[in-house]
């Protein structure tokens, strides 16, 4: 068993290198259909793609992209961010329709949107999924006459 793991072998100039077998490394998923998940906040933009499962495939951001300070909330940031993400799922993983889940209150949602359909891939649906409260805690200060 120990003698299959480590192969030694011999070069042509005499020297003796060791290499190791990789056991269990998975190839690339091909996946036709997917989901695209856009964080909008004010101050950054976060594109996650997904299977229909929630798998990440591909990860991408204002701030990955080389954008610092306020220039990572702007709307251009986000559409570099969400083509540079979708470019990479569409090659690796076949990625070709998608839905899209958008969340935040963000310059970067139309922009992101916009990048989607942009690189070719197609949009079944958007959803925005924003947080609205409702209810909630009671006000502060004192309490009324």
């Amino acid at each position: 068993m120990v003698e299959e793991e480590n192969k030694i072998t011999n070069t042509e100039v005499g020297e003796v290198k060791a290499s190791k077998s990789k056991a269990g490394k998975k190839g690339k998923r091909i996946v036709n259909a997917g989901a695209v998940h856009i964080q909008a906040t004010f101050n950054n933009t976060i594109i996650s793609v997904t299977d229909k499962n929630g798998g990440v495939l591909t990860t991408s951001s204002a701030g990955a992209n080389g954008f610092r300070g306020s220039k990572k909330g702007t709307a251009f940031a986000a559409g570099v961010a969400a083509e540079k993400a979708l470019e990479l799922a569409k090659k690796n993983h076949a990625l070709n329709s998608v839905d899209v889940y958008v969340s935040g209150i963000g310059l970067g949602r139309d922009a992101a949107i916009r990048a989607v359909s942009a690189v070719g891939i197609k949009i079944d649906s958007i959803t925005d999924i924003t947080p609205i409260a409702h209810g909630g805690v009671r006000p502060k200060g004192e309490r009324k006459p």
